[in-house]
């Protein structure tokens, strides 16, 4: 998914120390033109701009695709990043630069690398037997070391394996019994949680890292702290325990997204995640030059051919320093 706003700011990608529970809520964002569907931008923001390498979080839906021109997004760049789509309903089509052509399809991982640079296009399907789209599209820096690392695509079906009162899809990582084969290149987790009406649930969790909750569906809470739809419930590293309770009398479901701190300072500006205000500066030249580091997305038939960068801010990007403010009661 590209970052379709036309004035992106810069997002200093770096952390911040927290005790406890905060709870990070979602802005509206237009994907796309007067028909667009709006999806829900949880991360980055001023408060935090990463969960772990996770640095961005789009959640939308549930959209009936019959009635809207549902999700079209033209071939559009990225740079020293990974994109996971999941999907809870609808079905959606991925064609990229290495010559991927895949469905996105619900409870199925597509984990796309972009490294040095990679383009890729996403259009959702409209099917009678699959007419809601609804689902997250989720963005992991990739750390020094591999930031120019080649185009990559991976599929990975997840089982469900059941908790003392859910279910969960562990797509990256490990969390109890699910454990995903998928290489990733910071200690990352990923999974759907399901939660059964009433259930007070307990997960065991690794105290290296930091966690983040995506409200999608249902009254649910963390500690105790209440979640709306598209909420991320942040709790920072030092706790080996994660608890979630479903306050309704229906199912909850949301993801689960940890990872280690991210000790590393990066410049993140439209679909580019960088160093420094000269690379994503070139990044850009690059893409609207029609380069080749980016490549061309084989199949695409649909209009306009490829997105066009929005213009640079007049201010030099520069990654800000760590956020300072109080810690949550």
């Amino acid at each position: 998914m590209s970052n379709l706003e036309t004035s992106p700011v810069e997002i200093d990608c770096a952390t911040a120390q927290v005790t406890g529970v905060e709870v990070l809520h979602p802005r509206d964002v237009p994907l796309g033109g007067p028909r667009a569907i709006r999806v829900r931008r949880t991360l980055p923001q001023r408060q935090r701009s990463l969960i772990g390498a996770w640095c961005f979080a789009d959640h939308y839906g549930p959209h009936d695709v019959r009635q809207s021109a549902g999700m079209v997004v033209p071939p559009h760049p990225h740079t020293g990043l990974q994109t996971v789509s999941w999907l809870f309903s609808g079905e959606i089509e991925h064609r990229d630069s290495a010559g991927v052509h895949a469905l996105v399809r619900p409870g199925e991982l597509n984990l796309m690398t972009a490294g040095a640079g990679i383009c890729h296009s996403e259009v959702s399907v409209n099917r009678d037997e699959a007419p809601v789209l609804h689902g997250a599209q989720l963005w992991v820096a990739l750390a020094d070391a591999d930031l120019n690392t080649g185009r990559d695509f991976t599929h990975y079906v997840p089982e469900p394996v059941s908790l003392r009162g859910g279910v969960a899809r562990v797509f990256l990582g490990q969390l109890d019994a699910g454990r995903s084969p998928v290489q990733t290149f910071t200690p990352l987790l990923g999974a759907q949680l399901d939660l059964d009406p009433g259930a007070d649930v307990t997960l065991d969790v690794d105290p290296a890292f930091e966690h983040g909750v995506l409200c999608d569906q249902g009254t649910l809470s963390i500690h105790r702290k209440g979640l709306g739809i598209g909420d991320v419930g942040y709790q920072g590293p030092g706790s080996s325990s994660l608890r979630l309770h479903n306050d309704g009398d229906q199912p909850a479901r949301a993801l689960l997204l940890g990872g280690t701190p991210f000790t590393e300072l990066l410049v993140m500006w439209w679909n580019f995640v960088g160093r420094s205000h000269d690379e994503i500066v070139g990044y850009r030249q690059l893409w609207e030059d029609g380069d080749q580091r980016f490549g061309d997305v084989p199949g695409y038939r649909g209009s306009p051919a490829r997105l066009p960068a929005p213009p640079l801010p007049t201010t030099t990007l520069r990654p800000r320093p760590p956020v300072n403010r109080k810690e949550p009661t």
